[in-house]
């Protein structure tokens, strides 16, 4: 029986690229919920713990749904897409003062469960989806709901769902910050 050949320089150093190519990519939805912080801070002390990055995705309704009054549809379109993007930047604020790292942004139109789906299908790197559930009402939230329920099926990466009453010192325990 041979014995293993040893890994040569050009092997290990094709696998250390192999790797460094295959990062984490954790994705978290960018929301009004109380709850954005802890998914937050989850995601970016997980990423920085395991080399990886957060990646940010926020859906606004589709221009269509305001199409009764179509001056002041372009008027809530825009506002809405304007209070997307200052959410957005907010957060990639935090995930840059967490990680080191800027994120790569998504913002999408149409249903949340849907363009959610679309995003985590297109960008293959996505490994993680990282959401925040809400601990005081009688239901998580929408994408909980439909991501644990009926959609189970449609998303192809694992699903966190962070509590929403975790505090971060308590994040600190569980992501080896």
């Amino acid at each position: 029986m041979s014995k293993p050949k040893p890994k040569t320089t050009k092997t290990a150093s094709k696998t250390a690229r192999a790797k460094a190519a295959k990062q984490r990519v954790f994705l978290v939805v960018v929301d009004e919920c109380p709850e954005l912080h802890q998914a937050l801070y989850y995601a970016c002390k997980r990423a920085k713990s395991v080399g990886g990055r957060v990646d940010l995705m926020r859906c606004i309704s589709s221009s269509a749904d305001f199409q009764h009054w179509v001056a002041v549809g372009a008027l809530m379109a825009e506002e809405a897409r304007e209070e997307a993007e200052q959410m957005l930047q907010d957060a990639s604020e935090m995930v840059y003062e967490l990680t080191g790292k800027r994120p790569i942004i998504y913002l999408r139109e149409g249903e949340p469960d849907v363009e959610l789906i679309k995003v985590i299908d297109e960008i293959p790197e996505i490994s993680v989806l990282v959401l925040g559930a809400n601990t005081s009402a009688e239901n998580t939230g929408p994408l909980i709901a439909h991501l644990t329920g009926k959609g189970a099926g449609q998303c192809r990466v694992p699903i966190t769902i962070v509590p929403g009453n975790l505090s971060d010192a308590d994040l600190d325990d569980v992501t080896d910050a």
